[in-house]
Parts: C-alpha cells; structure tokens; sequence
C-alpha cells in the first residue's frame, strides 16, 4: 500500500464525471488564461467540426439554453471539458498514479490513458449526437437510497444506471416511468430529484443506439492503456484486452456505472489526493464520505468550484490545487 507522499513526491488519481455535472461556462475562466487548456478547447471545437462553433456558443453562453442537459450539447463539451482539464494537470509535470472516470469521463481518461486519439475521440462525439439524439425520450433520477430499498421498483420500465456510492443511485427510463418511481420514493420518505439529462443512458432505452454506433468504434484504432485507468464497468483496473474491445466501450452507453465499487478499488490499492478535473464537485462529493478520506489516508480536492461562481473562482480554485500539488513555491499555473 503506497502513501499520498511517496519519496517526497505527492500522488495523484485523476476523476472525470459525467453528465449531470456540465454548466454553461463550465472552466471558462480558464480560457485564456491557461495556455493548455485554451489550446486543447479550441482544439477540441475544430475536431467536432460543424458542431464546433454551435457547441462554443452554448458553452460560453451565460445561460442555458432548453437543448443543454440533451446529449447532443452535454456530452461533447463534458468530453471536451475533463480532457482539456486533464491536460492542463499533466502540464504541471504530474503523472497520476490512477484515472477514474464516470461515464462519459472514462472516455476523457481512456484519451489520456492513450487508449484512444482525441480525433477518434471526436468524432465518436459527433457520431453520439446524431445517433442517440433519436433515442426514446426520457431522463435520469438521482435517489438517496440503497439498492435494496428501490430494488422492487425496477425492472422492464425502471433501470438502475449508476451506483454512485451506497445510498447515492441513478436510475434511468422513460419519463413519466420515472415520474412514478419518484413518487412512489417520496412516498417511502425518500429523497430524489431529476438528474441534468435528456436521455435514459446506462439503460436498455438507448440498445438501438449503441447498436447503431458499433461500426464507428469498430473502426477506431484502440489501444492498451499508458496510464493506470479503472474502469466504472469492470469495478477494477482496465486490462489491455478490454481496452482494445470496441464491444466493451459501445456497451458503456447502456450499462450501469460502477463509480462506488470502482472507487473501493481505488483506494484499497493506492493511498492518494483525488483531484476531481472536471465541472463540479460531483464526484468529490461522493469520495469525501469515503472510509479511506474519513480516515485520512487519501484526500480529495476538486480542481474547480462547487457551482458556476465566476471567472475569477475558476482560475483561483486551479491556482490553489496547483499549489497543493506541487507546493507553495511553484509558479501560477496560467502564468
């Protein structure tokens, strides 16, 4: 069991969350700023193509607009977002000893990781919001509750989509399905709310879907993993064989996300700061009430602020992880 400090040197896991995190402006005080951040968002708005300048708009928009939660707006710039975030902590001269991402995050590490090129990486994007923009309408709803406590309420019509932590659940379906396992859940004293999506991902809703996006991950160049990355579908490390598998990243948009278990794993096996680099605290969140952080043996700092608060927080809250990372003396990251 290493510990956060090995041989003086500060270990680091990288987290990357998924939709339900995203925001208009989401990092964009850093943009600008931060010379690699800057670069791999406009990189990252020419390799979405014609989407890109629709997709920048909506980005640095102040406000929402009625398609933001949809995939065709969250899903690329969450994927644009948490590698661009990435990148800009490996630019500090980081190597982190694990990566970590929930749904739409693994693919962001899984670039990193090199399993993939972020052109191929793109171009799936584009594929994903043609392709799945057609699934049945429908939603998540985020329940505080145990998988035994909503276990009667799911099956053809309500799926589970993601075990977040052990009374932390997604679940996934049509919406007025969803509509009545929440009222049911409110009804047993239940806490829920709808989660910031437009579409039942991690569910049977979106099989045609991902059916439909098979030939594009078939022709994708994959490759093993350069960094360690753990994988929300596998509870574990990602094997090489799994990362070369394009069923296995195809089936992702329809399985449910394992962060809970996955995160266990994590932390059994390394003692590190958890940097969350991505919009958000989400994911920090849920690691804080983890027994390894209660106990103190790893620690968890998200790289920007708990909701959209400006600019100015943006680069501040960058500037103090950075810090934390690579000590007191060490120059301002966007210097």
């Amino acid at each position: 069991m290493e510990t956060p400090t090995d041989q003086g040197r500060l270990r680091v896991a990288l987290l990357f969350p998924g939709q339900g995190a995203q925001h208009p402006r989401m990092a964009a005080g850093l943009y600008g700023e931060s010379p690699v951040f800057t670069a791999a968002m406009d990189r990252a708005f020419e390799l979405l193509g014609p989407d890109g300048p629709r997709l920048r708009a909506e980005w640095l928009a102040a406000e929402p607009s009625a398609a933001f939660d949809d995939v065709t707006v969250a899903q690329p710039l969450l994927y644009a977002v948490n590698l661009a975030l990435g990148r800009t902590v490996l630019g500090w001269g980081v190597e982190p000893v694990a990566m970590l991402g929930h749904s739409v995050g693994e693919l962001a590490a899984a670039t990193l990781a090199g399993v993939l090129d972020a052109e191929d990486g793109f171009r799936l994007m584009r594929n994903r919001i043609r392709v799945f923009a057609d699934t049945p309408p429908g939603g998540m709803l985020a329940v505080a509750a145990s998988l035994a406590e909503v276990s009667d309420l799911l099956g053809e019509h309500v799926h589970l989509a993601a075990l977040n932590a052990t009374r932390q659940l997604l679940l996934a379906g049509e919406r007025h399905h969803l509509d009545r396992a929440a009222d049911a859940l409110r009804e047993r004293g239940l806490a829920c709310r709808d989660a910031l999506a437009r579409q039942a991902f991690h569910s049977p809703l979106v099989d045609g879907a991902v059916e439909e996006s098979m030939p594009d991950w078939t022709a994708t160049p994959l490759r093993p993993p350069g960094r360690t990355l753990y994988s929300a579908y596998t509870r574990g490390v990602l094997t090489a064989r799994q990362a070369v598998d394009p069923v296995f990243w195809a089936r992702q948009a329809a399985e449910p996300v394992l962060f809970a278990p996955t995160l266990d794993r994590l932390l059994a096996d390394h003692d590190c700061l958890l940097v969350e680099a991505g919009p958000g605290n989400s994911l920090s969140a849920l690691a804080r009430r983890h027994p390894g952080v209660l106990r103190g043996r790893s620690r968890i700092l998200p790289l920007l602020p708990d909701r959209p608060s400006g600019d100015r927080a943006d680069l501040d809250a960058v500037a103090a992880v950075h810090r934390t990372v690579l000590g007191p003396l060490a120059r301002t990251p966007t210097a």
